[in-house]
């Protein structure tokens, strides 16, 4: 190892960089045929690991490198299940339709990354800086054995193996079948990956395993429940309606004979329950923040604020759960969707990247942990660093809200207000009807949402946190969808986060290169467009889980209810001229699913309130 300026150097050859292939026995049986399974790795490390030189590991797990299958998607138009139907009442169909868009995005991108002779960057930079890296593939995906579960305990298993098999705790074999150990290896690993693969980094740090030394999840998921479900109401990741465990599960079965998993896909079908959508043991087994406190690795955790695949309560619950545990941390936010900071803000990324993996595998003291802990993008290429997030400012500031008069926007208010005779306020559920659409236009005299308005801001107003929505109201059906939109009302130019990163045509080289791969790549940036509105964050909720997450109660049609629940976690900042909005609704039409239309839900809005986590509290909020 050689340093310059507190960092490793590129002082090893990538051409002369050995290569291979081992498999990984895992202490399980997954596929249940009376075997352990085996978990497929490839790895590349210096040439001089041969000749007596140990090095550190960075280690990515996933379960797409063998691409997905496009398989049948849950259809979505479907009634909802009252947990004590009457008689007249619809039962929940698990009909399905054929959707592939993610099949062949993931698919494409597998293709993509075939061209290469090692897949992402990772080898081309670290390699020649003294670490080896490994990639290997989840259980039941490509060449490994065993079946893929989404998230669950046998995918934790073979991924924590490979970190055991680093430090001389598990065996393995090269494709000739013979015994291969890891003693080039210094046992120290960082893990790191995008969307299910910076998932497992996750569940792995969640079981404390030694070796594990830092993971840099980015995009991840902390908890299966909350990217399938959400306070008991079905509820999909953004851009795949009718996706599941199950679903997901079917389509990354990619390994040799994939009819041994069937009673595992069928087990998975029928345990995620999606006729009540309630918390149980089987989304227990994959809520990695419950063991938090088992967390010795650090993590450097990278999450877009606009990520509706991946939402951002997975982010806020599991740095919630670090930062009381005292875990070393550190997190950058975007404005973009469900990217990659290697695209989206590359050198600094490099160079971050770099000093975290030098600092927790090599033991540089490079300073890297006395800086801010949180860098947050507040628009398009606009990043501030924080000392802590949320913001140690942000104070939870309700807005309560008034009803319209005459068909027109409710109001909202820093004290509750007086309730006026007959003031409740009906909707009515209209699912083919986009969020969006019924954000649109707040003042016209949509039957189908409720809007409550603050007046002009005269400054600017950030929040830090999580939203959270409490609602006076009653519905007419036992079984129904609610849904809170959070919407930022003024014209502005904004991250275009739908239409992901813009290539700027610019090159950039990162690493070395080889015939086929040079280590280089584009700069990219957002999209942005200039729109009348946004919609800041959402949340959702089935009214049979007002009381639990795990636990459906019937509701009475036309009974009153106080219900609360969140939305995601968010970091925006509403400027001075525009409205702060609360627009209630009943199905969301891209994320909930979608009964027929007609339910009405009659909210009383002067027993009801928001609650925002304002930075500076309702002294910073001005009209």
């Amino acid at each position: 190892m050689e340093l310059r300026d507190e960092r490793t150097q590129p002082i090893y050859s990538y051409e002369e960089a050995i290569r291979e292939t081992v498999y990984v026995e895992a202490p399980m049986d997954s596929d249940g045929n009376g075997e352990n399974d085996r978990i497929a790795v490839d790895l590349m490390r210096p040439k001089e690991t041969d000749e007596g030189l140990r090095v550190p590991v960075i280690y990515e797990m996933s379960p797409y490198r063998a691409g997905l299958k496009d398989v049948p998607f849950h259809d979505v138009d479907v009634e909802l299940n009252p947990v004590e139907r009457e008689k007249g009442w619809g039962k929940t169909a698990e009909t399905s339709v054929w959707l592939s868009d993610r099949a062949a995005a993931m698919a494409s991108q597998a293709e993509a990354e075939s061209i290469r002779p090692f897949p992402g960057y990772y080898d081309n930079f670290f390699v020649p800086r003294g670490y080896a890296v490994v990639l290997a593939e989840g259980p039941g995906t490509g060449r490994s054995t065993g079946c893929p579960t989404s998230g669950g305990t046998n995918e934790v298993i073979g991924t924590r193996a490979v970190i055991d098999w680093l430090n001389g705790r598990a065996n393995a074999v090269n494709e000739a079948g013979e015994p291969v150990m890891a003693d080039w290896s210094t046992g120290d690993v960082g893990m790191i990956g995008v969307s299910y693969n910076g998932t497992l980094p996750n569940a792995v740090a969640a079981t404390g395993v030694e070796g594990l030394k830092t993971i840099v999840p980015i995009a991840a998921i902390s908890s299966w429940y909350d990217y399938y479900r959400a306070n008991g109401a079905v509820v999909a990741p953004g851009g795949y309606q009718g996706e599941d465990a199950d679903v997901l599960a079917k389509a990354v079965l990619t390994r040799e004979t994939p009819e041994v998993c069937q009673a595992v896909m069928d087990s998975l079908e029928k345990e995620q329950d999606r006729l009540t959508g309630d918390y149980n043991a089987f989304w227990e087994e994959r809520d990695y923040v419950r063991h938090a406190g088992q967390v010795r690795a650090s993590v450097f955790a990278v999450h877009g604020l606009n990520d509706w695949n991946v939402k951002t309560k997975h982010l806020s619950r599991w740095w919630e759960a670090l930062t009381k545990q005292g875990v070393p941390r550190k997190l950058w936010l975007h404005q973009g969707g469900h990217s990659n900071p290697f695209h989206l803000r590359h050198d600094e990324w490099m160079t971050t990247l770099h000093r975290w993996f030098d600092h927790w595998l090599y033991g540089i003291d490079n300073g890297i942990m006395e800086e801010p802990m949180a860098d947050i993008e507040q628009a398009s290429g606009q990043w501030k660093t924080h000392a802590h997030w949320p913001d140690d400012d942000a104070r939870p500031t309700r807005l309560h809200l008034k009803a319209g008069r005459e068909g027109g926007p409710g109001t909202l208010h820093l004290k509750p207000q007086p309730a006026r005779p007959q003031a409740s306020e009906r909707l009515i559920d209209d699912p083919m009807q986009t969020a969006e659409e019924l954000a649109a236009d707040p003042a016209s005299g949509s039957p189908n949402r409720l809007v409550y308005l603050t007046p002009e801001l005269k400054e600017s107003v950030r929040m830090s946190g999580t939203v959270q929505i409490t609602l006076r109201a009653s519905i007419d059906r036992p079984a129904a969808n609610l849904t809170a939109l959070l919407v930022d009302y003024g014209t502005d130019t904004r991250v275009d986060y739908k239409r992901g990163l813009r290539n700027t045509g610019e090159r950039v080289c990162y690493g070395k290169g080889v015939s086929g791969d040079d280590g280089c790549t584009y700069r990219y940036e957002h999209h942005t467009h200039t729109a009348p509105f946004e919609i800041v964050t959402r949340g959702w909720m089935d009214p049979q889980n007002r009381l639990s997450d795990s636990r459906s109660y019937p509701v009475v049609p036309g009974k009153t209810y106080t219900f609360r629940w969140d939305m995601q976690a968010d970091d925006y900042l509403f400027q001075p001229g525009h409205r702060i909005g609360i627009v209630i609704l009943a199905s969301d039409h891209d994320y909930t699913l979608r009964p027929s239309a007609g339910t009405t839900i009659t909210v009383n809005p002067e027993q009801s309130r928001i609650t925002l986590p304002v930075v500076g509290g309702r002294n910073a909020i001005k009209w």
